[in-house]
């Protein structure tokens, strides 16, 4: 499979976002998705921050936009928020200012992330959120599954050189060449991609995990999934399928009011999400079929051996009336049971002893 153009072509299977290995059979680079659950609180963005540190996490994100740069006061069937959200805004423009991170957070953000060894990044939904997050010093920026087809966005993300993760819910393959295409033309040199189910939440049917592959196999770079589903199944799955980025909503509880907490996951879920997939990530292990070193001490334990079922005399013949084979596995084989049959012992053998070659007549 080959959909990707000549440019695309010189992208690398794996590259480091900070200290950490991407790609290539690289542990799954897990990125907590605080997304807009801060509720402009610095307080809860830093407990955030605590929680997937807490958890095991490589990374925490944000998202970076304010109202006025994601979207207008226009309104028809199509932008009408659903009765529920009515409350955080009367439009778009309202609703996305009151979910917008507060740009006296980052910075703190960013120093408690350094504190507790875990990145901290965010998604730009403007140029000047991809020159503040610049500003910052984040080691990769989040392009959207939404702004997939902003090329301009994409465009200048790509020319400050940070590493780039690009979701691609919604999209096709060609959706998916033009976008990279864009990035590496202005200067992008990593980028990883995830697939994705843009609906909050998904069911876990339309998570389409196989795709991976497909985006793999098309575009050679390193891909992962960003999930919305509920629950930590599917991101388990990620890893087993060897992910190599894993995005998962986080809150600190589903009984805050916001938007996302109700189709995110909690601190103990995260917890949990994590080391399940590290667990699983470490079961692929190699192709090779080989006995492992912790089988070593029940092989002999637990597999048989052909023994004696009473005395024999030096010269007489053996016959299977006159063995058994049963466990520990310290004698000859079972394979080599018929070969024995007929043969002469060559000492004195006692009952319940077990066969060696040495006991034989050559």
């Amino acid at each position: 499979m080959n959909f990707h153009s000549p440019v695309i072509k010189k992208l690398p299977s794996k590259f480091n976002i900070g200290d950490k290995a991407i790609g290539n059979n690289n542990p799954c680079y897990v990125i907590a998705e605080a997304g807009s659950n801060h509720n402009r609180d610095l307080k809860t963005a830093i407990g955030l921050v605590d929680a997937a540190a807490n958890a095991g996490c490589d990374a925490v994100k944000f998202q970076s936009f304010v109202g006025e740069d994601i979207a207008s006061e226009f309104q028809n069937k199509f932008t009408k928020l659903p009765k529920e959200f009515k409350k955080w805004g009367k439009n778009l423009k309202n609703f996305y200012e009151h979910c917008s991170l507060p740009d006296n957070f980052y910075e703190p953000i960013c120093d408690h992330a350094k504190e507790r060894g875990i990145h901290f990044f965010s998604s730009p939904f403007s140029e000047k959120a991809v020159d503040r997050l610049t500003r910052v010093g984040v080691p990769a920026l989040k392009i959207a599954s939404f702004e997939l087809v902003h090329l301009p966005l994409i465009r200048h993300a790509a020319s400050t050189g940070i590493p780039l993760i690009m979701s691609t819910g919604m999209a096709g393959l060609g959706d998916i060449e033009r976008a990279l295409d864009a990035a590496v033309n202005y200067g992008a040199s990593q980028i990883s991609l995830l697939h994705c189910g843009s609906s909050y939440p998904l069911g876990p049917e339309s998570a389409n995990l196989a795709a991976m592959e497909t985006l793999k196999n098309a575009f050679g770079v390193p891909v992962g999934y960003s999930d919305h589903t509920l629950g930590i199944g599917v991101p388990i799955a990620v890893a087993t399928l060897g992910g190599s980025l894993l995005e998962k909503h986080i809150t600190l509880s589903r009984k805050q009011d916001g938007p996302d907490h109700n189709f995110a996951i909690e601190p103990t879920e995260l917890i949990s999400m994590v080391k399940l997939m590290r667990d699983a990530q470490l079961a692929i292990g190699g192709s090779r079929k080989v006995r492992q070193l912790e089988e070593e001490e029940h092989l002999l334990r637990g597999r048989r051996s052909i023994f004696t079922i009473h005395n024999m005399k030096s010269g007489e013949v053996l016959s299977a009336k006159k063995v058994k084979v049963v466990r520990p596995g310290i004698g000859l084989e079972p394979m080599f049971l018929e070969l024995l049959i007929g043969k002469k012992v060559n000492k004195n053998i006692p009952a319940d002893h077990p066969l060696s070659w040495d006991d034989f007549v050559e």
